[in-house]
């Protein structure tokens, strides 16, 4: 009889363990489709592409140096106020 009582215990224990890990992460996904996180996710991804984007405009002017280095072009010959 004490065998089974403390069996019972023991699932019950479980049971309850299972059911609060459960509620968290219901909680932590109803939370991160809520609108607040919907705003961190769209302001993560905006970050991301700002960030994408200066990247990419660096490495056109690190490559545009690089070009009119090996091609020995003054870079002040090819601004639009000296052309005519």
């Amino acid at each position: 009889m004490k065998n089974t009582m403390i069996m019972r215990a023991i699932w019950m224990g479980a049971g309850v363990a299972i059911g609060v890990i459960a509620v968290r992460k219901l909680s932590s996904v109803a939370e991160s489709y809520g609108p607040a996180g919907l705003n961190r996710a769209m302001g993560g991804v905006s970050d991301s592409i700002a960030n994408f984007a200066d990247a990419l405009r660096s490495g056109m002017q690190e490559r545009e140096s690089d070009l009119r280095a090996a091609l020995g072009v003054d870079p002040a010959d090819h601004r639009p106020e000296n052309r005519q």
